[in-house]
């Protein structure tokens, strides 16, 4: 009996050792840190159309977002700031930067001297038709409300598109993932809440500038339009409003989460990425059709998925004496971004998305820029 009890001690006490083994020698994962950037703030009001004041809008749906978040398991939210204070625009991306955060998110609302309305996001970009100039100056003149400004800014005017068209453009390398999680926001606000769609665009803002990682600023409506203003302002458009954005950083981890290449999952499979994209937002720009090119050669390849990793929907079309390879065929941007995504994991780094309108190639940039309206 003795025997017995002892070799059942030694059993558990066994696989207590190697469960522990297994537990200390797997490093807890990472969090998904976001960092919140409210806008403005202290002596900067920002805009205060119709009597609302930018700075407190933001920041209550600024932490309202981040409670919902930090609901969220593996999430961590770091804030630029929590109570109305004067945050220098400089030091904001890098506060991103230092947390070695996933995304950085900088919430604004917008004004102009018309009735104009509407929510949009931006990433960093440059709008060489100077559309989208004017909304970039008058969030970067923050800059003028600092103490040496000329010294932190290198010379660098608000004022001036030469200026703004200046700006490097650090955000590159995240550029798709910017456009993705600014795309899933923005639907969120057109398709949840029935908000007029300005669109997703880019523009030169120092504050996606500086930070290292996919970043994207919202703008949630105009204080200055005599309804939207009082709906941007109430206790139910700011809820509302911080639901959403929440819900497109969360679905944005998700997607993203299907191209890490960890040991349980080291490739994204098909029926992964059909996952994915049955649950994200359509974003469908009608009349066009986007595909995923994958290569182009002077070499005529058989488009079965055997020749191109496995990849399913693999189309060929000769273009100016090559073909081209490319990969699935929908009018839904956020569909192909994944489709990019999975193409990628698949061993097609450089793969790029591309736009046909009326069966004629056009520029990517100029498809997703929308005539305002």
């Amino acid at each position: 009996m003795k025997t017995k009890l002892l070799y059942t001690f030694l059993l558990f006490l066994g696989i207590f050792i190697i469960y522990s083994f297994k537990v200390n020698n797997n490093p807890p994962q990472k969090p998904f840190i976001v960092v919140l950037d409210a806008g403005h703030g202290g002596k900067d009001p920002g805009n205060k159309g119709n009597g609302y004041v930018e700075k407190d809008i933001v920041l209550d749906v600024v932490l309202q977002v981040g409670a919902l978040l930090e609901k969220e398991p593996g999430f961590k939210v770091i804030y630029t700031r929590k109570t109305d204070v004067f945050i220098e625009l400089y030091e904001r991306g890098p506060i991103a930067n230092r947390a070695d955060a996933d995304v950085f998110v900088s919430i604004h609302c917008n004004s102009h001297h018309t009735q104009a309305n509407g929510a949009e996001t931006f990433v960093m970009g440059v709008d060489k038709s100077g559309k989208n100039l004017e909304t970039a100056k008058k969030e970067n003149e923050v800059i003028f409300l600092e103490d040496n400004y000329e010294e932190k800014y290198a010379g660098f005017n608000p004022n001036s598109p030469e200026s703004l068209i200046g700006l490097s453009l650090m955000q590159e390398e995240y550029l798709d993932q910017s456009i993705m999680l600014a795309g899933l926001i923005q639907n969120n606000f057109v398709n949840k809440l029935n908000r007029k769609d300005r669109s997703v665009k880019s523009g030169p803002f120092w504050v996606l500038h500086s930070s290292y990682m996919p970043s994207v600023l919202i703008e949630l409506g105009f204080l200055t339009h005599n309804t939207e203003g009082s709906y941007v302002n109430s206790k139910k458009g700011r809820k509302e409003m911080a639901q959403e954005i929440a819900n497109g950083i969360i679905t944005y981890r998700k997607n993203i989460a299907l191209a890490t290449n960890d040991a349980q999952n080291p490739v994204i499979t098909q029926e992964e990425i059909t996952e994915a994209i049955n649950t994200t937002e359509e974003k469908i720009y009608e009349g066009v059709t986007f595909k995923v090119q994958l290569a182009a050669s002077s070499k005529k390849i058989d488009p079965k998925p055997y020749n191109f990793k496995g990849l399913e929907e693999v189309s060929r079309n000769k273009e100016d004496g090559l073909y081209k390879y490319y990969y699935g065929e929908t009018s839904d941007y956020n569909k192909i971004q994944l489709m990019k995504t999975f193409a990628q994991e698949k061993g097609y780094p450089s793969s790029f998305i591309v736009a046909f309108k009326d069966g004629k190639k056009e520029k990517l940039s100029k498809i997703l820029k929308k005539e305002d309206q």
